[in-house]
């Protein structure tokens, strides 16, 4: 049983913070490291320093200056075909099979801070993502393949998963619009969500935390909005390692100059 463990982060510039992925990845050992807001385009990706860390293979989407995703892998990637999701066309998903578990990687737009689509363009194209994601994914839902979806989805979609279901449910990440999006999204495509499977409500989980709060651990004012989902074919290797198995590393937004995101790692028993 080889095992494949897989890691989501937004990192917020991989140029900018490639050293504390190396530190980082050095400590967790994952397999495949799934980045989301690297900002950069593909021939700025920094391939030798993840060359350096032991992640040969590399694949990237990404755009000048804004938002792009990338997958590092110790192991081969097979580039798949890149359904064009975003309505906007924005570097915001990408899709590569290692060994044989497809790998979907998304940076869902975060929406800006007014919750109307009438007047925020920002969260008219976030809604208008989930809307295209929904028949992409139940599209594929009968294909019965190993299949793993991550990324920065920029939705806390249960009450536990952040530090206020009450005040937030008018914030954007929170609104009902959203998480009840979101639900359908995962319903369509047939997934599992590992982090409240291992870890049912009402323990709180959150993998993001405002760069406003000083000292984040006092405040915890926290979401999760960072996710990893499994289909059914890797429901038995995704639970198999109990919630050990699945990990938040929050300990990394206490370095210096951190992304406001924590790595988030599942361990496959494949």
């Amino acid at each position: 049983m080889t095992g494949l463990t897989v890691a989501t982060w937004n990192i917020n510039s991989v140029r900018l913070r490639h050293p504390q992925i190396a530190t980082w990845a050095a400590e967790a050992d994952p397999d495949v490291i799934c980045l989301q807001e690297i900002k950069c385009q593909p021939d700025q990706f920094p391939r030798k320093a993840f060359e350096a860390m032991g992640y040969p293979h590399v694949h990237v989407v990404g755009q000048k200056g804004m938002h792009g995703v990338a997958v590092a892998s110790k192991r081969p990637i097979t580039d798949l075909d890149q359904h064009k999701i975003c309505p906007k066309h924005e570097a915001r998903f990408q899709r590569v099979l290692i060994d044989d578990v497809e790998i979907l990687n998304f940076y869902i737009p975060a929406g800006g801070d007014e919750p109307d689509p009438e007047t925020n363009p920002r969260f008219a194209h976030k809604l208008a993502f989930l809307d295209a994601l929904e028949p992409y994914l139940a599209g594929r839902a009968g294909e019965g393949g190993k299949q793993v979806l991550v990324g920065d989805l920029n939705i806390a979609p249960r009450e536990h998963d952040v530090w206020s279901h009450k005040q937030l449910l008018k914030v954007i990440s929170h609104t009902p619009v959203e998480t009840e999006g979101l639900e359908r999204v995962r319903a369509a495509g047939g997934f599992i969500d590992v982090a409240r499977e291992l870890i049912p409500e009402p323990e709180k989980l959150y993998t993001w935390w405002s760069y406003r709060n000083r000292d984040f651990r006092a405040s915890n004012r926290g979401r999760r909005l960072d996710h990893i989902w499994v289909s059914a074919a890797l429901k038995d290797a995704a639970l198999e390692g109990g919630r050990e198995g699945f990990r938040i590393w929050d300990h990394t937004r206490e370095w210096e100059k951190p992304s406001d995101h924590a790595p988030v790692t599942l361990r496959l028993a494949l």
